[in-house]
C-alpha cells in the first residue's frame, strides 16, 4: 500500500492526499513535520535529504517533491483523465502546475505567513502589502483564465493542475485581506467544493 509521510495540514501533503482521492488510491499516512516527528530524524533524511514533506513510499520506490509526486501518481495509477497523454493537453496541465509553483505560490507566501500563521519573523508591513498586491495580481490572471475556460484552469475538464491551484485558492479565501471581486474564481471555488477530495483535503476545515 502507498505510504505518505507528512502531516495532513501541510498544503503540499494535501496535494498528494487529494490526488489519491481523485485516483481511488488506498494509502497509509504518517505524521511528520512541525508538531510531529521531526523531518531531521536520520530515518526521514535517508528518504528525503531536504527534510521536507511530503515523501511517498510506493513499495520500494521513494519519491519527494509534491508536484512530482502527483504527476507520478497520475501516471502510475491510470490517471490519464487528470493528466492526459497527448503532448499538447499535458503541456497545458503542466503549464498551470508550474505557474502555481513559480508565480502564485511565491506571491502569497509572505502575506499568508504573516497574517494566518502569524510568524514573528514576518512583520514587515511593506513586504506584507507587496505580497498582497502580487497575490491579487496573480489571482486576477487566474480569474481571466477561468472566465475563458468557463470551468477549470486547463480547460473544460478537471485536471491535475486544479489540485495545486485549488489549494492556493483555498488560501486566498482563508487569508484576512481585502479580496478583489473575482467572479470566475468564486465560481471555481464552489465548483471544486463539490468534489469529495476537495471537501476532505482542499478546504482545510473551512465550511
Amino acid at each position: 500500500m502507498l505510504k505518505i509521510l507528512g502531516k495532513s495540514t501541510s498544503i503540499n501533503v494535501r496535494k498528494v492526499l487529494w490526488t489519491c482521492v481523485e485516483l481511488g488510491i488506498d494509502f497509509e499516512r504518517e505524521d511528520w513535520g512541525s508538531g510531529f516527528k521531526s523531518t531531521r530524524d536520520p530515518a526521514f533524511l535517508a528518504l528525503n535529504p531536504n527534510a521536507m514533506v511530503p515523501v511517498i513510499q510506493d513499495g520500494e520506490f521513494v519519491l519527494w517533491e509534491s508536484n512530482t509526486i502527483i504527476r507520478y501518481l497520475a501516471r502510475a495509477y491510470r490517471g490519464e483523465a487528470l493528466y492526459p497523454a497527448a503532448p499538447k493537453s499535458r503541456a497545458r496541465v503542466d503549464q498551470w502546475i508550474d505557474w502555481q509553483a513559480a508565480e502564485l505560490n511565491p506571491a502569497w507566501s509572505y502575506a499568508f505567513t504573516a497574517l494566518v500563521k502569524r510568524f514573528a519573523t514576518h512583520n514587515d508591513a511593506e513586504r506584507i502589502a507587496g505580497s498582497i498586491a502580487g497575490w491579487s495580481g496573480n489571482m486576477a490572471i487566474l480569474d481571466r483564465q477561468l472566465d475563458a475556460t468557463g470551468a477549470y484552469v486547463a480547460g473544460e475538464s478537471f485536471t491535475l493542475a486544479d489540485i495545486p491551484i485549488g489549494l492556493s485558492v483555498n488560501r486566498w479565501f482563508a487569508t484576512p485581506i481585502t479580496h478583489p471581486e473575482l467572479p470566475a474564481v468564486n465560481a471555481y471555488y464552489q465548483r471544486l467544493s463539490q468534489r469529495p477530495g476537495y471537501q476532505a483535503h482542499g478546504r482545510n476545515g473551512m465550511p
